[in-house]
């Protein structure tokens, strides 16, 4: 009859352990050459600046519905010399005040090279749309100073494209504020105030 000394499971046993460590110490090492590639390259957030918005409609149609028509062009700028960017969805709408007064409109997807720039145009709507009743008072008071507070946002999801490699999607929130200036009821002049502010 053999003998079992018991020497065999031990053997798996180490081999198990020789071979979950080169598993672990290949993921660090991959982890690292990944991080370090992130810390020479550091990709910079795009930047975004409303160029324009042409409005030609923007009026109360009942006492807490407001209708607005409008042609905003946003532009964007990659600021990288090494990283590019993937626009996989960007959903482009108009607040007043704080809040939502179009329907989104999705603009197409779109990669930008090292130091490109991107420039979209489209139109947004908002038919009868309920305003908070704190809100048409404002309006009120703004056709009569002439001014009230304007904002074009932006959404999405973006990727990053390091030669071969594309990370994972990151959302982007863009908000360029500007004043929305009254002259009579019917037209209207956007004027921004300054680069949009992009956060990632």
């Amino acid at each position: 009859m053999a003998k079992d000394c018991g020497k065999h499971g031990d053997g798996k046993e180490k081999l198990y352990r020789k071979l979950f460590a080169a598993l672990l110490a290949f993921i660090i090492v991959v982890l690292f050459v990944i991080l370090v590639i992130w810390l020479v390259l550091r990709p910079t957030k795009p930047s975004f600046v409303l160029q324009d918005a042409d409005i030609m409609e923007f009026n109360l149609t009942a006492p807490n519905l407001l209708t607005s028509r409008m042609q905003v062009t946003v532009a964007s700028h990659n600021p990288n010399g090494r990283v590019g960017i993937y626009y996989d969805r960007l959903e482009v709408y108009a607040t007043y005040m704080g809040q939502q007064i179009t329907l989104r409109t999705v603009l197409p997807s779109t990669y930008e090279g090292h130091h490109d720039v991107n420039v979209w145009s489209p139109f947004l709507l908002g038919p009868s749309v309920p305003i908070a009743p704190y809100l048409a008072a404002s309006l009120d008071h703004a056709h009569e100073y002439g001014v009230g507070p304007f904002s074009i946002r932006v959404d999405g999801r973006l990727r990053w494209k390091v030669g071969s490699w594309t990370s994972g999607h990151y959302h982007i929130h863009v908000e360029c504020d500007a004043y929305l200036s009254f002259s009579g009821r019917s037209t209207h002049t956007v004027f921004p105030t300054s680069q949009c502010y992009t956060d990632v």
